[in-house]
């Protein structure tokens, strides 16, 4: 038995397990009021008894949520080689930033004179935004990178409608991600799915049958979610221009290329931004996000707005294009998340800002290479910031799935990577080691897949229970899906 299986998890109790009847945290002085029947004011809504609350001391419920935190896993606590999502370290000093009193005290409704340096820096991060993007008009509002696909889509829309051409397709690639098509459908398109060739990209006889005078746009990850860089990306935007199409730049994945290569160059006329991924802001479980959208000059005035305009006396002010879509966010968007891009982009400059790309990219490589072999690889190419392994060998010689294998990483320490995505690649496990992570840090995740592909071929049926050493074991997935069991009972 291995060592990982020997150190089993010590479930702690429940906070409403804890405690005794006497406990309290806090000393409430007696009522100076006459006391009143509290039914006769809710009525029927009155509770038939009291709550029933954990009765506990200051010191417990500190240490209920200490615990808490000491088992939620996150970037600061462990490897998180979540492909397609960017999981890595933030610098602290973009939570400091977001934090200084004049943008954390900031208020919305404040007359735009007083918070210059908060509109400034809005300027400030539009102008860097569309250098690095290489397209020129900002829109600073979308809340999240789906939130930044449908204003950019929707700009598109407007676009064509304001040239009095109605068109009702999105020319959409088979490995794209799933917000994708839910996009296109939201803006009352429909759906045509290209796919893709032998070495990952797409297929461009396929996209050529595709296209005609009735597609509006494609929409396209480059790099794509296999991790690779679309070798044809010059002849495929000059293909959809040709028919009066527009090209949208997926950016999800812009932190392969920062520096190094901008969308606008390949011929994109928009793309969205995941500032809460490749500019360094905490995200997952909701948010917060940031998805800003940055289009050419053609499509500028269809931004949402407002937008934050410098004018000749040097003072910033929101400003609404003339053609704009409308609002798609309240306010100005997710402030503190813009605070942190900008700061990121700041301190990095412009070498730095190159050296998160190359990083990525080499992290990404070194890691394809030490495990190709032992795992199936999808596309046996020079990758990006991620790549794409299958376990398909694994569950074919042994009836282990990748599933199997992502739990048991677990209990070596990691955060298991994506699995089952993208859809084209059966069994597929999607790495994204990012920037951030040291060579030992990349050494050690090498070891416990090596380590795993070893157990599978030993003890495969040991596979089917991890995790192990997890406060939760494994769960029936199916069954949390439909009959989830989240609040707790005390018993009769």
């Amino acid at each position: 038995m291995s060592e990982h299986m020997k150190r089993e998890a010590v479930l702690r109790p429940l906070i409403f397990e804890t405690g005794s009847p006497e406990s309290r945290c806090i000393e409430s002085p007696a009522l100076d009021i006459p006391d009143v029947d509290i039914s006769s004011v809710l009525g029927g809504f009155a509770r038939a008894q009291q709550p029933h609350l954990p009765h506990v001391t200051e010191v417990e419920i500190a240490r209920h949520y200490e615990h808490l935190a000491s088992v939620n896993f996150g970037v600061d606590s462990g490897f998180y080689p979540l492909g397609s999502c960017t999981m890595k370290y933030n610098p602290r000093i973009d939570e400091w930033a977001c934090r200084l009193p004049g943008f954390a005290g900031a208020h919305p409704y404040q007359p735009a004179e007083t918070v210059q340096g908060a509109l400034g820096l809005m300027w400030g991060l539009q102008e860097a935004l569309g250098e690095i993007s290489g397209l020129p008009a900002v829109s600073l509002q979308p809340a999240a990178g789906a939130h930044g696909e449908l204003t950019a889509l929707m700009a598109i829309r407007a676009y064509h409608v304001a040239n009095g051409d109605v068109r009702a397709r999105v020319i959409i690639p088979d490995s794209a991600h799933g917000t994708n098509p839910a996009t296109v459908a939201m803006c009352g398109y429909s759906v045509t799915q290209v796919p893709s060739n032998e070495r990952g990209g797409v297929d461009l006889e396929a996209l050529k049958a595709a296209l005609d005078t009735d597609v509006a746009a494609i929409m396209l990850t480059n790099p794509n979610t296999l991790g690779l860089f679309e070798e044809n990306i010059s002849e495929i935007n000059r293909l959809v221009h040709e028919v009066g199409a527009l090209a949208f730049c997926d950016g999800a994945n812009l932190n392969a290329i920062l520096g190094r290569a901008r969308p606008g160059d390949m011929g994109f006329d928009a793309m969205h931004i995941n500032l809460h991924k490749t500019f360094a802001t905490p995200h997952g479980g909701g948010g917060p996000g940031a998805g800003p959208v940055c289009v050419t000059e053609a499509l500028a005035e269809f931004l949402p707005g407002p937008v934050i305009a410098r004018d000749s006396d040097g003072s910033f002010m929101p400003v609404t294009p003339s053609r704009s879509i409308g609002r798609v966010k309240s306010f100005l968007g997710n402030f503190g998340v813009l605070v942190r891009a900008y700061t990121y982009i700041c301190a990095l400059g412009a070498e730095g800002i190159r050296d998160v790309a190359e990083q990525a990219v080499l992290s990404a490589n070194y890691l394809k290479e030490r495990l190709r072999g032992t795992y199936d690889l999808a596309y046996d190419r020079t990758c990006m910031h991620e790549f794409v392994l299958s376990g398909e060998r694994q569950r074919k010689q042994h009836g282990v799935r990748t599933l199997d294998m992502a739990k048991r990483l677990l209990d070596h320490g990691v955060h298991p990577p994506t699995v089952y995505f993208p859809l084209i690649v059966h069994e597929a496990i999607m790495i994204e080691p990012t920037e951030t992570e040291s060579l030992e840090v990349l050494d050690g995740f090498v070891d416990a897949m090596l380590a795993i592909a070893a157990e599978v071929e030993a003890d495969p049926e040991m596979l089917h229970a991890a995790p192990y050493t997890t406060p939760v074991r494994r769960l029936d997935e199916a069954a949390a899906v439909k009959q989830p069991d989240l609040a707790w009972k005390p018993a009769e």
